[in-house]
């Protein structure tokens, strides 16, 4: 696949079949991910990638801290609260994904079930968590992001499904703890990846992009 190719087949995939990707594959992905690009080469990113055993303890006790907790307590500024045109293509995407699902607006319900599916990783056998020094701040973010499209773009070219999602930055506390974070550590956002089940409805989910022109202006 070239590497146009690659962008236009990747989607958000949130559901998975169960079987693991083979880890000398995995090591070979994240090896070449490593030559993102990053501000001064810094490199801020730390990940961490979960599956087997783990990665079901984790899940538990995530799940159970969501259904807890219930209040988020983020390590980086998660508050954005969307505006005008943003605002719109945020509803746009939330309406995608619950019209796939047969989810009506009102259910409120299932719209509810349907969220909490992110902190059991839409079942997917790996999941990597995307951590960085806090004092790096939104310097750091910008090198996470190009680190982790990179990453989405690499696994996407051997058939293996991902969904970015910053859900799993908002109850940190079960991961820090389980894998002893220092506390300058925080954790940014997460992956969910695997390959995907064509069966769920989920995956039937297709965003619009705007025009070019609406998006880029071409100056000379």
């Amino acid at each position: 696949m070239s590497v146009n190719e690659v962008v236009q087949a990747r989607v958000s995939c949130r559901g998975f079949k169960s079987d693991p990707v083979d880890p000398s594959l995995l090591r070979d992905i994240f090896a070449s991910a490593q030559k993102s690009a990053s501000n001064c080469n810094v490199q801020p990113w730390q990940t961490i990638v979960v599956s087997g055993k783990k990665k079901d303890e984790l899940k538990n006790q995530l799940m159970q801290n969501v259904m807890s907790q219930g209040k988020p307590n983020p390590d980086f500024n998660w508050k954005v609260g969307y505006e005008g045109v943003h605002r719109d293509r945020q509803f746009g995407s939330a309406n995608a994904l619950y019209t796939a699902m047969g989810i009506k607006r009102e259910d409120k319900a299932k719209r509810q079930m349907a969220m909490i599916k992110n902190w059991a990783f839409f079942d997917a056998p790996h999941v990597a968590f995307f951590t960085m020094d806090k004092y790096l701040d939104i310097m750091g973010a910008v090198d996470m992001g190009i680190y982790a499209q990179t990453l989405t773009l690499l696994l996407e070219e051997q058939g293996i499904s991902s969904c970015m999602q910053g859900a799993l930055g908002q109850f940190p506390d079960p991961v820090k703890a389980m894998f002893d974070l220092p506390e300058e550590r925080g954790i940014l956002f997460g992956m969910s990846f695997g390959y995907m089940d064509e069966t769920a409805p989920a995956n039937a989910t297709r965003t619009e992009r705007e025009a070019l022109d609406t998006a880029v202006l071409f100056a000379e």
